[in-house]
């Protein structure tokens, strides 16, 4: 059967328009359906937008220790609607670049809705069209808990493009997500406070990073609540919410913001019209090619709800277009050794195993820590303190992981992922000459494991 395309990708974001791209490159006739943003939940309501308000955010922080270093300051005044009218240009270009890299690829692209109507065949904007393969790449989306009154809260989606910064804000959650937009917030002036339904926030870092950040966001003067869930939600005849919490308790907000994690988008797909099974989560569920229970049907990205991190989706469409039209260049996805950072303030970075993850794993451990002041602090009176931890197992000498909290942490760790991907030891490390003065030579002077 002659088909209308090779490969028809549901989805324009990053995973999906990798896959599209790559395909079109190695020679395949692709087209990509998009019925929202170009770039995906990434560059228009994730990573993008949300590392330029943490960038915004931080600006309070280099004010106020400014004067240690002599310079003089009136009083700033911060304009949310300058910071969101800035993020929407620059994301505004990014789409257009995103438009230019497909067209630009020879890659068809049909805005709007598609809906599988068999496994070979997707209807959009009333036409259908017919493709040898189809890639599921629609993402995730938010979801808030199906509690009274969960009109009145928002999402991450939403929060991009609130027409002014509230004054009182809760932010519901313990992910990534809802630690740094409760960063973002307090740092630009709400007076914030972060609610988690568990004992300590960030469940699977490891547990001196947890701690650590908890340390540093309370010193900062955030509002931590633990093992506090909101019962219900109240609009007030002054338009405030009033959030009655399990305990009983009452706090008043202008803007409840959850964050309490995010479903599989496959709203309006079809998948009623083809044998694509679901996992016990929801999510798509693929072998390890990414194949579907329907032969011809694929799905890529946070679709699948493995690792939800946008180079992963990258990775994994990357990895599709090769298997299916350059097979000789074809080479699985790797998913060990995985950097990852969160924006928090101050920030994360991690890659490898947690102290935790180490042990359960069997490996005997050695725990190589260091707690300092940053330098750029020594001159003002912020106390606040970096952590950089090793996790090694001690018969092999090799480094299980590395983690941080601090300026620049995500940048730091990158490099040192490389390091741990390509089975640096202890010794490595140790060996290695620093870079002086930066807090990055601190991983490579470590020498006393910390006691047990």
């Amino acid at each position: 059967m002659a088909y209308d395309f090779d490969l028809y990708v549901i989805g324009a974001g990053s995973g999906g328009v990798r896959a599209a791209r790559f395909a079109a490159g190695f020679g395949a006739k692709v087209a990509v359906a998009e019925s929202r943003y170009l770039g995906g939940t990434c560059v228009n309501v994730g990573c993008v937008p949300k590392k330029l308000l943490v960038y915004g955010a931080h600006f309070a922080e280099d004010f106020e220790q400014a004067s240690g270093f002599g310079w003089s300051l009136g009083e700033a005044n911060f304009d949310w609607p300058t910071l969101i009218a800035n993020k929407d240009r620059e994301i505004n270009r990014l789409n257009g670049i995103y438009r230019n890299l497909l067209v630009n690829s020879g890659v068809t692209l049909h805005e709007g809705h598609a809906r599988l109507v068999d496994p070979h065949q997707v209807e959009i904007n009333g036409e259908r069209f017919t493709a040898r393969h189809i890639l599921i790449a629609t993402g995730g989306w938010p979801q808030i808990p199906d509690i009274p009154g969960r009109e009145h809260a928002i999402g991450s989606n939403e929060a991009f493009f609130l027409k002014e910064l509230p004054k009182r804000v809760l932010v519901v959650g313990g992910g990534y997500i809802a630690v740094e937009f409760a960063g973002i917030f307090h740092g630009l002036g709400a007076q914030t406070s972060l609610l988690y339904r568990g004992d300590l926030f960030l469940r699977g870092f490891d547990d001196s990073v947890r701690t650590h950040l908890k340390e540093e966001l309370t010193k900062r003067g955030l509002d931590l609540q633990f093992n506090a869930d909101i019962e219900r939600i109240e609009k007030q005849a002054d338009g405030s919410l009033k959030a009655t919490l399990k305990d009983g308790r009452v706090l008043e907000a202008d803007c409840v913001f959850y964050a309490t994690g995010r479903r599989p988008m496959l709203d309006n797909l079809g998948l009623e019209n083809t044998s694509v099974k679901l996992d016990e989560r929801g999510f798509v569920q693929v072998n390890d090619q990414y194949e579907t229970t329907e032969a011809s049907i694929l799905a890529i990205g946070d679709v699948i709800g493995r690792v939800q991190l946008t180079p992963v989706a990258l990775a994994e469409g990357m990895a599709v277009a090769r298997r299916l039209f350059k097979p000789e260049h074809y080479r699985p996805v790797d998913y060990a050794m995985i950097p990852t950072a969160v924006f928090s303030l101050p920030n994360i970075g991690t890659v490898g195993l947690t102290e935790e993850e180490a042990k359960k794993n069997g490996h005997r451990v050695q725990i190589f820590e260091s707690r300092f002041r940053p330098m750029k602090l020594t001159l003002t009176e912020c106390q606040e303190k970096t952590l950089m931890k090793l996790v090694v197992d001690a018969d092999t000498d090799k480094v299980l992981g590395c983690h941080m909290v601090g300026p620049d942490a995500g940048e730091i760790v990158q490099g040192l992922a490389i390091a741990l991907k390509a089975g640096a030891t202890k010794q490595h490390f140790d060996e290695t000459i620093g870079v002086h003065p930066t807090a990055a030579e601190e991983f490579v002077t470590m020498r006393t494991p910390v006691s047990d």
